[in-house]
């Protein structure tokens, strides 16, 4: 058998979905290490300094979203919240405190397969320096000059909206809050400006998406934020 892939550190109470993600992992050749609860969680990310984290906010001795802070105190390492709680408040509480990605259960293996690959993707990139130019499907975004084209095609975007664009396409896969997103576009949280990210990605889709009505790059996680998708080259 070939080397793991990554080690994934599982933290949840229940034993039977523990077994469950540890059967489904290792088929995928990913190593495994499992906490069963919040204090557990943390010893072995200190000590095993896993490539992802799978974390459920229901633990017996501290509630998920207390780990998740005192992960995030001192470690990189992408947190995927899986949770029953569903609500769009939980999603974006677990978000702003620092979680890469949130999966509702059940969710399919399949999803959680996906983004367990774009966390792991984060994770190679967080401690190297960037590409001044990202590229995804037919749009090329020149972070250093500012610059950007659909096929040969430049676009001209405002300073707001290309300030917006690169936070996104920086933190390509992830889902950015709308709360994260006037903290990094506009330097800050006031109710008065909750509406801009939905008026500048909707200016953005209009100058960037072949079909603003069907976005390719710019996907929304209603309630929640956006994400920016990196798309096979064409």
């Amino acid at each position: 058998m070939s080397d793991p892939i990554a080690t994934i550190l599982v933290v949840d109470d229940e034993a039977p979905i523990r077994r469950f993600l540890r059967t489904y992992l290792t088929s995928q050749n990913y190593r495994v290490i499992e906490a069963a609860s919040g204090g557990e969680g943390l010893t072995l990310a200190a000590s095993q300094r896993p490539d992802v984290i799978l974390l459920d906010l229901g633990l017996p001795d501290m509630d998920g979203m207390e780990a998740l802070s005192r992960l995030k105190q001192w470690s990189q390492t992408p947190v995927i919240v899986l949770s029953a709680r569903g609500k769009e408040e939980d999603k974006i509480v677990a978000l702003d405190a620092g979680a890469e990605d949130y999966l509702t259960k059940p969710f399919g293996v399949g999803e959680l397969a996906a983004r367990i690959r774009v966390s792991l993707r984060l994770a190679r990139t967080s401690g190297e320096i960037r590409e001044p130019v990202v590229v995804t499907g037919d749009l090329r975004i020149d972070l250093a000059d500012r610059r950007v084209f659909r096929g040969e095609t430049e676009i001209r975007l405002t300073p707001i909206e290309f300030k917006l664009l690169a936070v996104l396409a920086r933190n390509a896969g992830k889902v950015l809050t709308h709360t994260q997103l006037l903290a990094e576009v506009w330097g800050g949280k006031n109710s008065d400006q909750a509406h801009y990210p939905r008026i500048y990605v909707h200016q953005l889709r209009n100058k960037i998406e072949a079909d603003p009505a069907r976005p390719r790059y710019l996907r929304t996680e209603t309630g929640v934020g956006y994400r920016f998708m990196l798309i096979e080259s064409e």
